[in-house]
């Protein structure tokens, strides 16, 4: 249990701070955080601080899809957002296309892994993880069809309200699967020690 705290703790800083990233490199960032970016634009409320709140609307909208939050939802509400903007307070100017790319493609490395520190400690989902979940098990639709339609959406009001879409989003979109693939099974806390599984196979 200890060790499954420390991961989620660790695993959500770890996330804001890649998502912080992405945006400092200007090349266009994940739905969610267009979403978020438009809205900071709008109110001038910091971008992370933002991500919290949208969090927590989210969360609302568990209600009527009747999902229960854990608490690494919880968690992943107050921590994401709040490590995003102080990583973004400290992060220097990134300035030339290969600073820029470099920055964005470490920020993208650097979500997959938190993705697989987090969903690896077995705390529950994120709020929009859940909402995508919620809609599958109440609906009945795909989960690849509700992620689409949320993100499309999220993404396009993002963008019409100044959030900014580019090689990034793309890049974001094509990488972070593959990626999160190969980091979770290396974090995950429910998998068994190759020697443990050798001595019960034996």
């Amino acid at each position: 249990m200890p060790r499954r705290i420390v991961q989620l703790l660790v695993g959500l800083f770890l996330y804001g701070a890649g998502c912080a990233l992405t945006v400092e490199a200007g090349l266009g960032v994940d739905p969610w955080t267009v979403f978020a970016q438009g809205l900071s634009v709008r109110t001038g409320i910091g971008i992370g601080w933002i991500t919290n709140i949208v969090g927590f609307f989210v969360l609302l909208l568990w209600i009527p899809l009747r999902q229960k939050p854990g608490i690494g939802t919880i968690a992943n509400i107050l921590l994401v957002g709040t490590s995003m903007q102080l990583v973004l307070g400290v992060l220097p100017p990134v300035t030339g296309f290969a600073a820029q790319l470099a920055t964005l493609l470490g920020g993208i490395v650097l979500v997959a892994v938190a993705s697989g520190l987090y969903i690896g400690a077995h705390f529950g989902p994120g709020p929009r993880d859940g909402l995508m979940t919620g809609m599958n098990a109440r609906l009945g639709w795909p989960i690849w069809l509700c992620r689409a339609l949320v993100e499309v959406t999220v993404l396009l009001v993002g963008w019409l309200l100044g959030g900014t879409v580019g090689i990034g989003t793309v890049l974001f979109a094509v990488l972070i699967g593959p990626l999160v693939h190969l980091a979770l099974p290396l974090l995950d806390t429910r998998r068994t020690p190759a020697p443990v599984a050798a001595e019960r196979s034996a």
